[in-house]
């Protein structure tokens, strides 16, 4: 077998230390698929939800964007049809940019929370946030709903921004 097979055996069983030895052994993560379109191995885990061999293909080079990633082989589009909400965060914390509108099955705290670690992470893709960080030490029994509340009114906020971009 080549690389190039055995690595997508190896995503396709959730294998990742077979992914980590045939990529170590040369196999080039952005592999195409049948069309030319770069990005087999990566879609292939987030359709499947293999989360740890996302993060190990991003780390080694794989790209968590394509120019549109409402296009159905993006891998925000192939995380969101296999019904992997999990997956769906970790590539908006990897940098994944969510188009205005899309529905990733993720709570609008949720997104904006993956939108946040993505930020902390550097990413400047993510955009411009405006993120207020609460530190609470000692808040047992605080009741949070109000937290929320305003945390998705932000997220709401800054989706009227984009579009009004």
């Amino acid at each position: 077998m080549s690389n190039t097979d055995d690595l997508i055996k190896a995503v396709r069983s959730g294998q990742l230390d077979a992914v980590r030895a045939v990529l170590d052994a040369g196999a080039a993560v952005e592999l195409n698929d049948g069309q030319g379109v770069p990005g087999l191995p990566l879609g292939i885990a987030c359709f499947l939800g293999h989360a740890e061999i996302v993060r190990e293909l991003v780390r080694r080079g794989a790209k968590v964007n394509l120019a549109d990633n409402r296009e159905p082989i993006s891998p925000l589009s192939m995380a969101i049809r296999g019904g992997r909400t999990d997956v769906v965060r970790l590539l908006v914390e990897l940098g994944a940019t969510v188009p205005p509108g899309m529905q990733t099955g993720l709570s609008a705290h949720d997104l904006i929370a993956a939108q946040w670690v993505a930020k902390r992470a550097g990413d400047a893709s993510v955009g411009e946030l405006e993120i207020e960080e609460i530190v609470m030490p000692r808040a047992f029994g605080t009741d949070t709903t109000v937290l929320e509340a305003d945390v998705i009114r932000a997220a709401i906020e800054a989706e009227e921004r984009k579009k009004n971009r």
